[in-house]
């Protein structure tokens, strides 16, 4: 109650979240409910690679980005007072952040040791999203979940060469390790078994695999758009489309963030850890390997196979999930 009282009366705090894309907008409910609850000044500070996942947030009144090196910066923020940190980062870098600006900081338990705990002994501990664990951050502050879900801004002027008033899939192939996807055969085979059209999203990383796809595939309605777009241009994409086929990655969330339908794809992570496609159970079907427990925490690591047991997903069942989606 008595940190409730002080909060009343504090002008502006500083949220602190680095990376990865998908992480940030899992924190974009914790943003929305700290300003419309306690009317905050907020400014988020996250590496500038990242910056376009916020930058048309409404709720952030002033977003700071940085490359590599926080000491630089370190000046600069102090000059802002502000009254309160929010770190849902808690790592190094946010801890010396932290130590440096010497003010009243509130920190995101990430729960390490029970993700070990399912990871090698297949205990599972956790037993809340990771939007809950945010908003356990800032309990005692007195922001509560609204449960409005994850936000994703456009910008107004988001455009693209494309006829999106056509019913097509979108498939986000990408992924922030290669133990993460679905290999191109996988998605061949499904791109053969159905006659929607289907656009390919995904970086520079898999720009070759995109091409691959659409040269192998009978559906000659498949566009590669892998390393073409920005941002807003793939939320876009995912935006209009009929549902979302995608692997355990950002635009996941986007999508989920966008309120779509979406067929998600796990195989060294699983949707337990706290990552599932957030308040979207409804809409929301998760294709997992046979493998119970996660074999790693980001998925950088396999336990089955070199490159990933998501390869081991049966297209099969993915054709049948589209095909089902597809009657609705």
């Amino acid at each position: 109650m008595i940190l409730c009282f002080i909060f009343k009366y504090m002008k502006k705090i500083l949220i602190i979240r680095f990376s990865s894309m998908g992480d940030i907008v899992l924190t974009s409910p914790v943003v929305r409910c700290v300003k419309q609850q306690k009317k905050i000044e907020i400014h988020y500070l996250v590496k500038s690679q990242y910056s376009a996942v916020l930058i048309s947030n409404p709720y952030i009144d002033k977003l700071i980005t940085f490359e590599n090196s926080l000491n630089s910066m370190i000046t600069t923020l102090k000059n802002e007072n502000y009254d309160i940190i929010i770190d849902l980062q808690n790592n190094v870098r946010s801890w010396w952040l932290k130590l440096n600006l010497g003010r009243r900081s509130y920190t995101l338990k990430k729960g390490n040791i029970k993700k070990f705990i399912y990871i090698y002994m297949n205990l599972n501990y956790l037993n809340e999203h990771v939007v809950d664990r945010y908003f356990n951050t800032v309990k005692s502050l007195g922001v509560y979940n609204d449960n409005g879900g994850l936000d994703y801004f456009l910008k107004k002027n988001t455009v693209i060469e494309f006829d999106v008033s056509q019913d097509y899939i979108a498939w986000s192939i990408a992924g922030s390790f290669e133990q993460k996807k679905l290999c191109s055969k996988q998605i061949i085979n499904v791109c053969n078994a159905v006659s929607h059209p289907i656009v390919l999203l995904g970086g520079v990383s898999e720009s070759n695999m995109g091409k691959r796809i659409v040269s192998e595939t009978t559906n000659k309605r498949v566009y590669n758009f892998c390393g073409q777009l920005s941002l807003d241009q793939s939320a876009y994409l995912l935006k209009k489309s009929r549902f979302v086929l995608t692997n355990d990655t950002g635009l996941m969330h986007i999508a989920s963030a966008l309120k779509k339908s979406i067929i998600s794809f796990w195989g060294c992570t699983k949707p337990s850890l706290g990552f599932a496609p957030y308040l979207n159970h409804n809409q929301s079907i998760e294709i997992l390997t046979n493998r119970s427990s996660p074999c790693s925490k980001h998925g950088s690591r396999c336990k089955i196979q070199d490159d990933g047991c998501i390869k081991q997903i049966d297209d099969k069942v993915i054709v049948r999930a589209v095909t089902d989606l597809l009657k609705r």
